[in-house]
């Protein structure tokens, strides 16, 4: 991810943290994780430069949108069949789309800010 911000010569007047950085490699591989893992496979992924930091989307085979998608992003106390993706997802990350594909499967999106 960072060469792709590098090369894209990304904009902004606030420079681009390492932390940032970290923050959406975290979250590119936690979207990702989860569409092989829960989503039937990785079905597409795209990564947009845009003037609040990266979109990033994610699109799976399955039309279950999870339900932790829309929590509070705390990070659970135990490990019951839930774990940290989305709580890092939900804390890292702006405006969560989430959306069925009309061929099947689904599509999440979301904005990484990288200032």
């Amino acid at each position: 991810m960072r060469s792709v911000v590098a090369a894209h010569g990304y904009d902004t007047s606030c420079p681009t943290t390492e932390r940032a950085l970290m923050d959406l490699q975290l979250v590119v591989s936690e979207l990702v994780t989860n569409a092989i893992r829960h989503g039937g496979g990785l079905a597409g992924f795209e990564v947009d430069l845009v003037p609040d930091g990266v979109r990033l989307t994610v699109h799976d085979y399955s039309e279950t949108v999870p339900s932790a998608a829309y929590g509070p992003g705390t990070l659970p106390q135990t490990h019951e069949g839930s774990g940290y993706g989305w709580p890092l997802i939900i804390r890292l990350s702006r405006e969560i789309h989430i959306e069925r594909r009309r061929g099947g499967g689904k599509t999440v999106s979301v904005l990484v800010p990288l200032a």
